[in-house]
C-alpha cells in the first residue's frame, strides 16, 4: 500500500486580494496556522488593520492525518460565508492554514447566492496569491552508539539522505533522525540489524 506522506501548505502569508460585488468589498487573506492561538493572532491582526470592516468571515484547517477545521460566517447568514472559504482550502488541498475574507458591506444586498459566490472568489484569490508548498510527515529516531559505529551509521544516512536534527556526542554517540513516513520502516530495520546501534522511535 503507498503510504501518502506529502501535504500542501504555505510558510508565509499570501498577499491581500481584493473581490468586489456591487460596491460590497471582500479582502482575502491566507496565514499559516498550527493552532487556534495562531488563528486568534491573525485575526487580531487584521481586526486592528480594518477596524471599519463589519464581516471578518473565516474558515481554518489543522492537521495532516487528523484533520480539524471550523469555519465562521462571523454574522453572515448561516453557511453563506465560512463554508464557501472552506470549500476552497479543500479544493487547494492545502492544511494548516487560515482564510479570512473582511467584508465592507456597499449598500446592496448580495443575497445568500451572491455571498456564497463573493466569499468563494475571494477565498480561491487569497489562495491564488498564495505560494502553496509540499511538506512530508516526517518521523524522529534516535540512534544510540559507540564512536567506532559513527562510520557505518554515516553511510547509511548519506546513501538514505536522513536528515539529522540533533545531535550529542558524549560518552556513546546519540543521533536524532529525521524520516519521510513512507521510508520509516525500512530505515528503522536497517539500523536495528546494525550490530550494536540501538534505534528508538520519538513520538
Amino acid at each position: 500500500m503507498e503510504v501518502n506522506d506529502a501535504y500542501k501548505t504555505i510558510d508565509k502569508p499570501s498577499e491581500e486580494t481584493l473581490f468586489k460585488d456591487r460596491n460590497s468589498k471582500f479582502f482575502g487573506y491566507s496565514f499559516p496556522v498550527l493552532n487556534e492561538e495562531d488563528v486568534k493572532t491573525c485575526l487580531e491582526l487584521l481586526k486592528k488593520k480594518h477596524h471599519s470592516a463589519r464581516h471578518f468571515c473565516y474558515a481554518w484547517q489543522f492537521g495532516v492525518e487528523k484533520i480539524r477545521f471550523r469555519a465562521n460566517d462571523d454574522g453572515e447568514p448561516n453557511n453563506s460565508a465560512g463554508m464557501p472559504i472552506y470549500g476552497q482550502i479543500q479544493s487547494f488541498e492545502v492544511t494548516n492554514i487560515l482564510i479570512v475574507s473582511v467584508r465592507y458591506f456597499g449598500g446592496t444586498k448580495l443575497g445568500v447566492g451572491g455571498l456564497i459566490n463573493a466569499y468563494k472568489n475571494s477565498a480561491q484569490l487569497a489562495l491564488e496569491a498564495s505560494e502553496i508548498i509540499e511538506k512530508t510527515i516526517d518521523i524522529h529516531f534516535k540512534l544510540t552508539f559507540g564512536y567506532d559505529l559513527m562510520n557505518k551509521v554515516m553511510r547509511v544516512v548519506k546513501e538514505k539522505n536522513l536528515k539529522i536534527i540533533n545531535q550529542k556526542l558524549e560518552l556513546n554517540c546519540e543521533y536524532t533522525i529525521s524520516v519521510r513516513k513512507k521510508e520509516a520502516t525500512t530505515i528503522f530495520q536497517i539500523f536495528e540489524n546494525l550490530y550494536k546501534v540501538e534505534i528508538k522511535k520519538l513520538s
